[in-house]
């Protein structure tokens, strides 16, 4: 297996919950999913953002000893230190652990917030002092400023949007710098709400400014005989700001398809060419749900 796999972390945010897809029930899915990614060495699974139902199903179905390390993700800090307390410790026990890997705040603006400090010293005081967690980290957009949320506030990891689309962390130094401060970088949304995956006519409308590029990115993609699973992989990995790569699957299949896309050697394509500059394109919440 390509050792780049350690790099390759699975979300669990994507992971099916309720009723049956595809003739099969979630547990099931779930198992099968938690199982590729034991027999791939993958490095990490980031149940952040995971229902309760979920978290209890990946608790039931993760193998023993735990072979990756697991992130969980605490909740808004709006209701006190205590409840992000009560909340992380909840979600440990759904996982069946004593310790994870990471804690991880879902937002570098809950930071900034009035109970931002007491909810960053409570965490610290769980990793430190209780040890439920070897890491505390914080997840930042690009307009968070994450290397200024890192310099003011420290963190062990810093998890940030990064792809072949949306360059502009790269580009601009700011998740090197980040890590030249000695702390981890995980890449997340690294297929940009799965954009290069659409098919030109199924393209937003309000991507009419973006269309252009991303024509150009998948013309780029084939001619280099690559197909867009592996582009976006082979580049997020290939990347020496990141630590870790950090990517959503709903089923076996997808993941399957993930982790054959990974271990092969990421195609000789110009990167830079592909990096879109639209604003709309870039903020999927402002076209995603079109």
């Amino acid at each position: 297996m390509r050792p780049s796999l350690r790099k390759l972390g699975l979300g669990a945010s994507q992971f099916p919950t309720g009723v049956a897809t595809r003739g099969r029930p979630p547990e099931a899915e779930v198992r099968d999913m938690l199982i590729a990614c034991a027999r791939a060495d993958l490095g990490f699974l980031d149940a952040g953002g995971a229902a309760p139902s979920c978290e209890q199903m990946v608790g039931l179905n993760l193998p023993r000893p735990v072979p990756m390390g697991v992130l969980i993700r605490s909740v808004r800090g709006e209701r006190g230190p205590d409840v992000v307390e009560t909340e992380v410790r909840a979600s440990l026990a759904r996982l069946k652990l004593t310790k994870a890997r990471a804690v991880v705040v879902q937002s570098a603006s809950d930071l900034f917030a009035p109970a931002g400090q007491a909810l960053w010293d409570r965490l610290k005081k769980l990793r430190d002092e209780d040890g439920l967690f070897d890491q505390v980290g914080v997840c930042a957009y690009a307009s968070d400023d994450p290397a200024g949320v890192a310099r003011r506030f420290k963190p062990d990891l810093l998890q940030a949007p990064a792809s072949l689309l949306d360059q502009r962390l790269l580009l601009d130094g700011s998740l090197m710098a980040v890590r030249e401060m000695g702390i981890e970088v995980h890449l997340r949304s690294i297929f940009l709400n799965g954009l290069l995956f659409l098919p030109p006519d199924r393209v937003p409308a309000q991507l009419k400014g973006a269309a252009g590029r991303l024509s150009r990115a998948r013309r780029m993609i084939a001619e280099g005989r690559s197909d867009p699973l592996q582009a976006a992989l082979g580049f997020a990995l290939s990347r020496p700001e990141a630590d870790a790569v950090i990517v959503g699957s709903s089923s076996a299949a997808e993941l399957a398809a993930v982790i054959a896309a990974a271990s092969s050697p990421p195609p000789d394509l110009d990167w830079d060419e592909m990096a879109l500059d639209d604003p709309i394109a870039l903020d999927s919440h402002r076209w995603a749900a079109a």
